[in-house]
C-alpha cells in the first residue's frame, strides 16, 4: 500500500530575519543606484541575533536538520534515512536579485507570479524527479504504523478547531515531532515568540507601515501613480496596487464555485493571457519607477525610520541582543 503523503507542518523559520528593507522596497525595479537593501541599520543592527544568512549556512543547517531527525526517529523505533535538501534549495544571490532589476527580466517574467501552463508543468516534472529515500521503508508498514511514522516525524496534524480561517494555526516546536525538535536544537528559541519582546516585535512589525505614510513617500506615490495614468493604467495609486491586481486575478482563476465544491482548472490560453497581462503592468511600473528614482527614495525614507527606530528603542534593542545575540560564529 503506498504511504500517504505527510501534512507539512508549519516549518519554523531557522532566524527571525526581519529583513524590512525587502519588504518595503517594492516591486523590482525603481533605480537601484545609491543605496541597497544590505544598507538597512536595523537589520545591520540585528545580524547580532540573526546572524548573517548564507546559501552555504542554509545548507549546513538543512544538513544538521536530518541527521538529527535520523537520531530522533531511531530513538522512537523508526528508520529513517536523512534526504538531501540541498538539490531542492534556492537562496537568491545578489546576481539574481541584480538581474531580477533589470528591465529586460521584467520584460520577459513581470514578477514573477504567474505561472503558464508549460512552466507548471516543468516544475511537476522536477518533483516527480525526486526520490524520497525513505519511501521504501515506510510502504512495509502497516496503516497503522504509517500514521504513527507520520506523526513522529511532524506531529500530530492540528484538529480543525485549531486552524483558523484562513488556514494558518499556531505552531510550537515541541508539538512538531522529530523535525520540530531537530529545527529547535539548531535555531534554538525565537525572540519573535518571547512575551518579553511582544511590543518591541510589534513595534517593528509596523515600522514598514510607517514608511508609505511619510510626506515625501505620498508625494512620490503620487508622480508615480501619474506616469502609471500615463501608461493607461489609471487605477493604481501606489505600486502594491499593481502587483495586487495581477495576484487577485490569479487568485479568482482558482476560486472554488458558490457550492463549495465545483473548480474549473484555468486553460492554458488563460494563463498566457494573464502572464502577458502581469508583464505589461510590471513593465510599465519598472519604467515608472526608473524614471522617478523610485528605489533610492523609498529606501532612504524607511532607512531614515529605522535609524529613528533604533534611537527610540536602544534599551529594549539591547536587551534582545543580550539575550538572543549569537555572537561570533
Amino acid at each position: 500500500m503506498p504511504a500517504r503523503r505527510p501534512v507539512a507542518g508549519l516549518i519554523a523559520a531557522s532566524a527571525a530575519v526581519l529583513m524590512l528593507a525587502a519588504c518595503t522596497a517594492g516591486p523590482a525595479g525603481g533605480g537601484g543606484g545609491e543605496l541597497s537593501y544590505e544598507d538597512s541599520p536595523l537589520t545591520k543592527y540585528l545580524e547580532a541575533v540573526n546572524g548573517e544568512w548564507t546559501e552555504e549556512r542554509a545548507i549546513a543547517d538543512a544538513k544538521k536538520t536530518e541527521e538529527l531527525k535520523a537520531e530522533c526517529m531511531a530513538e522512537e523505533g523508526f528508520e529513517y534515512v536523512p534526504v538531501d535538501q540541498s538539490q531542492g534549495m534556492s537562496i537568491m544571490g545578489e546576481d539574481e536579485m541584480a538581474e531580477r532589476e533589470t528591465e529586460e527580466w521584467v520584460a520577459s517574467n513581470g514578477w514573477g507570479m504567474v505561472q503558464t501552463q508549460e512552466e507548471m508543468e516543468q516544475q511537476q516534472e522536477e518533483a516527480e524527479e525526486f526520490v524520497d529515500p525513505n519511501q521504501p521503508y515506510v510502504e512495509t508498514l502497516s496503516p497503522s504504523e504509517q500514521e504513527a511514522y507520520w506523526a513522529t516525524l511532524y506531529g500530530v496534524p492540528p484538529s480543525e478547531e485549531e486552524i483558523g480561517e484562513d488556514g494558518s494555526y499556531e505552531y510550537k516546536w515541541e508539538e512538531a515531532g522529530c523535525e520540530g525538535a531537530a529545527q529547535h536544537e539548531i535555531n534554538g528559541d525565537n525572540y519573535w515568540e518571547d512575551e518579553q519582546f511582544a511590543d518591541l516585535n510589534e513595534a517593528m512589525g509596523k515600522l514598514w507601515e510607517s514608511t508609505a505614510k511619510q510626506p515625501d513617500m505620498i508625494a512620490l506615490d503620487e508622480k508615480w501613480a501619474e506616469c502609471m495614468a500615463d501608461a493607461e493604467y489609471p487605477d493604481f495609486t501606489t505600486r502594491s496596487d499593481a502587483q495586487n491586481s495581477i495576484m487577485e486575478a490569479q487568485n479568482a482563476l482558482y476560486e472554488v464555485g458558490d457550492d463549495g465544491q465545483t473548480y474549473e482548472e484555468p486553460s492554458a490560453e488563460t494563463l498566457a493571457e494573464l502572464k502577458q497581462q502581469e508583464i505589461d503592468v510590471a513593465l510599465a511600473d519598472f519604467r515608472c519607477a526608473e524614471k522617478l528614482d523610485y528605489q533610492d527614495k523609498q529606501l532612504a525614507a524607511q532607512f531614515a525610520l529605522e535609524e529613528q527606530f533604533i534611537e527610540d528603542h536602544e534599551a529594549e534593542l539591547e536587551e534582545l541582543v543580550a539575550a538572543y545575540g549569537k555572537g561570533e560564529e
